[in-house]
């Protein structure tokens, strides 16, 4: 049985980055899916990323939450 999640994707800056006074910031807008796991959830939203974050994947935070 599938479940509605959601979810959203967030760029964080490095500790150097922050104190040069960047935020982190919402790079995909929270969407609804539905799958029967997170794990589904986390690799559909991977494959939404900007290439332009490609190399950045280790300031890059997927958020999911469950109903």
């Amino acid at each position: 049985m599938e479940k509605l999640f959601q979810f959203a994707i967030l760029w964080q800056p490095t500790d150097k980055e922050r104190k040069d006074g960047k935020k982190a910031k919402i790079i995909v807008e929270p969407q609804f899916m539905l799958a029967k796991e997170v794990s589904a959830v986390n690799l559909k939203a991977a494959k939404l990323i900007p290439d332009e974050y490609d190399d950045q994947l280790d300031q890059i935070q997927i958020a999911v939450r469950d109903f």
